[in-house]
């Protein structure tokens, strides 16, 4: 740092002004007189200890001064106009007046009287300032026989190193410096930066930290809170407080005062409504493949057999046959068929979210039963379709639903020579998870049965000659399965107006 100097003698040396020359060093007092002129000026008194240089801030003064008095025989002084500050190196001990004249009129705007006295505890002071001049803030200086350090600090953690310097020169020394408000405020900005919620407030008052405002939960209110104690620094227990002269109040929350009020909870959006399609398929694969070869012919009913005697013929002896020959073609037969799907039934429900939904397709198959008496009367068997479905939003954005399902199919197969009937019941339960508006194929196997036969022959009356050959294979496969189809709505009445417009629905 470079500052224009005013050189008030032959002696002034060129140096530079320290960071503290704003405090009041020798903490002599000040007075202001008048004049002959009635003009006011500032007088003050300053005790220096030789080896000690000190700093003083001067009063407002004109743009043009000019320094006179017998100063110059017992101390040195640099002026530094930037900084308004005079800096006073003791040479020799001795008494002397430095009084500051404005050109323009020369009358004296302010006037000291200085005081250098030899002391033995320079050296101490130099020694201090050797090892605590680079902590900013505090000042050191000799006041009644004693080396006093004074001044505010930014960093606790400062104060332990002043106490322990301080402590190695036993009674010879002693320590007021006390921790700026300063300091408190920035760590107030460093809590509230690192809160991050513009509208939680960090305030720092009386070396307490207020945390004031609102929070959307309690906890991102303990969160603040917690942030708030790890920065708060050691507590700095004041002499007066720790010998009794002093009762300082406990700090309320560990010095973390924490007065956030917590915001009432938006209501609950309503839940989602899933509309569920469900389609029962009947899977019928029949295979069947049969193949006959039949030659058989065969005489008619009127076929008639004569013998006659006698005659010109050889032998004596004349035949006749005549009659209908049926079949006398040979006949080849080949066949091949297959089965399909079918759809038995198409329904369709909406169920609230994590709710379970049911559908009922039930028929009472009536039959008759004998009562105690012999009299006769009617019962009924249940038979259909029996499904329950709870549909679950697997997230509030991820369009994903599990679907926890159970379906029971009942149907006659029969019936018991009494008349009652014979019925058939498949259950199957399954979880899945599908993306909205994708559908989930779950089913299970009913019934499965071939067949194979071989030359089998319808009766022939009278056959001349039977050649036959045949064969028949048969396979039939029957599966139930389920297609469920979650379409995602946001309320059940979503869809309402495309159904009404299909069926030409008016209100």
């Amino acid at each position: 740092m470079k500052h224009m100097l005013l050189t008030l003698g032959l002696s002034l040396s060129l140096c530079g002004i320290v960071a503290h020359a704003e405090d009041d060093l020798s903490a002599t007092p000040s007075t202001s007189s008048e004049d002959s002129s009635g003009a006011f000026r500032s007088r003050k008194f300053i005790n220096l200890t030789l080896g000690i240089e000190q700093d003083e801030k001067l009063p407002p003064l004109p743009d043009n001064v000019e320094f006179k008095g017998d100063f110059r025989r017992v101390v040195t002084a640099d002026y530094s106009k930037d900084l308004n500050v005079i800096r006073f190196v003791p040479r020799t001990e001795g008494f002397a007046t430095m009084t500051i004249h404005d050109k323009r009129n020369g009358k004296v705007v302010a006037e000291y009287r200085i005081d250098v006295k030899k002391s033995k505890l320079d050296k101490i002071v130099r020694e201090m300032r050797s090892l605590l001049g680079d902590i900013e803030g505090i000042n050191i200086k000799i006041v009644n026989d004693r080396v006093v350090v004074d001044g505010q600090i930014l960093l606790p953690k400062d104060m332990a190193r002043i106490y322990n310097v301080v402590a190695q020169f036993g009674n010879n020394a002693s320590s007021i410096v006390t921790l700026s408000p300063l300091a408190q405020k920035k760590i107030a900005e460093f809590i509230a930066r690192d809160i991050n919620n513009p509208e939680i407030e960090v305030r720092s008052v009386n070396d307490k930290i207020i945390l004031q405002g609102w929070a959307n939960s309690q906890e991102e209110s303990a969160r603040a809170e917690i942030i708030a104690k790890t920065y708060l620094p050691a507590r700095i227990v004041d002499a007066a407080v720790e010998k009794g002269v002093i009762v300082e109040r406990k700090p309320a929350n560990d010095g973390i005062i924490n007065l956030i009020q917590i915001k009432e909870s938006a209501p609950k959006p309503p839940p989602k409504m899933i509309q569920l399609v469900v389609h029962y398929v009947e899977l019928q694969k029949d295979y069947s493949k049969n193949f006959k070869f039949q030659f058989t012919p065969e005489l008619g009913d009127n076929s008639q057999m004569t013998f006659q005697t006698g005659g010109s013929a050889a032998g004596g002896i004349v035949s006749s046959i005549t009659g209908t020959v049926s079949n006398l073609l040979p006949k080849l037969n080949w066949a091949k068929q297959h089965g399909q799907a079918r759809v038995l039934e198409s329904t369709s429900l909406i169920v609230e979210d994590g709710k379970k939904g049911e559908i009922k397709q039930i028929t009472n198959q009536p039959y008759t039963v004998l009562g105690q008496n012999g009299t006769t009367g009617t019962a009924f068997a249940e038979v259909g379709i029996v499904t329950t479905i709870t549909p679950v939003l697997m997230g509030e954005k991820s369009g994903s639903v599990r679907m926890d399902m159970a379906f029971k199919v009942s149907s006659m197969i029969g019936s018991t020579p009494a008349g009652a009937p014979i019925t058939s019941a498949n259950e199957m339960t399954s979880s899945v998870v599908v993306r909205d508006r994708q559908s989930a194929a779950v089913g299970g196997l009913i019934r499965n049965s071939s067949s194979t036969g071989y030359n089998r022959p319808a009766g022939q009356k009278n056959p001349i000659i039977s050649l036959y050959a045949s064969k028949e294979f048969m396979k039939q496969q029957s599966q139930f399965v389920v297609f469920v189809t979650p379409v995602v709505k946001t309320s059940a009445s979503a869809g309402s107006e495309q159904i009404k417009k299909k069926f030409r629905l008016r209100d």
